[in-house]
């Protein structure tokens, strides 16, 4: 096998075509004959997944034989794809991938049977496709554009969403992401870090004490325990110093000046949705004081808005936060999916919705909300299965 010096999938030159190039496809590695671009379709559809391997098709070459997955999506997003595909195909010793101009094609059957096929599809395929082309933020704008729309989502609320893909080391959304928003209970594993941190330096002891401590602030978002760890701590001032001291780059934007009020009632805590998405990277790459014994906490059982009641399968993976209060609902995480040959594919996904005015039927308003980040991450899961060959069944 080797990588085509000319990818000459195309065999009607741009000057004849006469039209510009806009459409993009990924090609793999050229072979000198059929039986070899075959097994190679097989191999590669198994890593990378059904939704791809439907449109695998194997084309013929002026050097022989070529596979190419016709994927007709935009230049960037098909540069982004063929990186995220070498990088699995590389680990099963299959080659790399290069996104190509989707031009006219000779498609070969199994038989040895050539057909040649225009880049114009039909109408299922017209809307596959356009539809894939869409970036993952022009697909969560779309849906709360929709919701808002139907009064789902009322005049006074704003949501901000980020997704991160440690598989390919991409940012996937940054929606509203440095908007300040209330924190509620998503400040508590920052609440964690300043406590790691101070016992790093040899200030505080981690004991059994603390971590029953730490384990209700985190599992059960017990309020009583995180004023009690603030307090240990020095107080909501001492706590943001700490932070914005140590680790400035990754909270660019919080606002951490109080305990926990009676009844839960924290809206003068403030983050963004940046300050996460850099908090859950740092943590995930075991970047900051505690990581272990953090993603441990974020770990335990509990329910949550990212993964509980959501399309996702239930072998997945969940670290995770929420935060809750009559004006704002939100979770952070980090989920592994599982990919079909065992591997797990990470990412992070935040979101959060907060109201202006109080919610009238809190609890309602709760669940609707909750349900709308349910929905998003969703699609999140669906669109990085798509991009990792991931099961995406229940």
């Amino acid at each position: 096998m080797r990588l085509p010096l000319f990818l000459a999938v195309l065999l009607v030159p741009a000057a004849v075509l006469g039209q510009p190039f806009e459409r993009y496809n990924i090609s793999y590695l050229d072979h000198a004959n059929l039986a070899q671009a075959s097994a190679r379709k097989r191999a590669v559809g198994r890593v990378l997944g059904s939704r791809v391997t439907k449109r695998l098709t194997v084309v013929r070459t002026e050097d022989g034989y070529s596979l190419i997955y016709r994927r007709n999506g935009d230049e960037e997003s098909a540069r982004t794809a063929a990186r995220a595909h070498s990088k699995l195909l590389r680990r099963r010793g299959l080659g790399m991938a290069q996104a190509v101009p989707a031009r006219r094609i000779a498609e070969v059957s199994e038989k040895g049977e050539v057909s040649v096929r225009p880049p114009e599809k039909d109408k299922e395929d017209e809307r596959d496709d356009t539809d894939e082309r869409k970036t993952l933020a022009t697909l969560i704008e779309e849906h709360v554009r929709e919701l808002r729309q139907k009064g789902l989502l009322a005049p006074d609320e704003r949501t901000a969403w980020s997704v991160y893909d440690f598989t390919t080391d991409e940012k996937l959304v940054e929606i509203n992401a440095d908007v300040k928003l209330q924190a509620a209970s998503l400040i508590k594993p920052f609440v964690a870090l300043a406590f790691m941190h101070r016992v790093e330096k040899g200030k505080l002891v981690y004991d059994a004490k603390s971590r029953r401590m730490f384990e209700r602030m985190i599992q059960r978002s017990d309020n009583p325990s995180t004023n009690s760890a603030i307090k240990r701590l020095g107080g909501p001032r001492e706590v943001q110093a700490l932070l914005k001291s140590n680790y400035g780059a990754v909270f660019q934007d919080l606002e951490l000046v109080e305990y926990v009020p009676r009844g839960g009632r924290t809206y003068r805590n403030k983050a963004s949705v940046g300050d996460y998405s850099r908090f859950l990277l740092a943590l995930w790459k075991d970047e900051l004081p505690g990581s272990a014994e953090i993603k441990r906490l974020m770990a335990l059982p509990k329910r949550d808005r990212i993964h509980s009641r959501t399309t996702l399968p239930d072998d997945v993976e969940v670290y995770s936060k929420t935060g809750s209060t009559s004006h704002l609902c939100g979770d952070m995480g980090v989920i592994l999916a599982k990919g079909a040959d065992g591997k797990q594919y990470p990412y992070t996904i935040i979101g959060i919705i907060e109201k202006t005015g109080t919610a009238r039927n809190y609890g309602r308003w709760l669940r609707a909300r909750g349900n709308v980040i349910r929905q998003i991450s969703g699609m999140v899961f669906e669109n990085i299965s798509s991009l990792h060959g991931v099961s995406s069944s229940r």
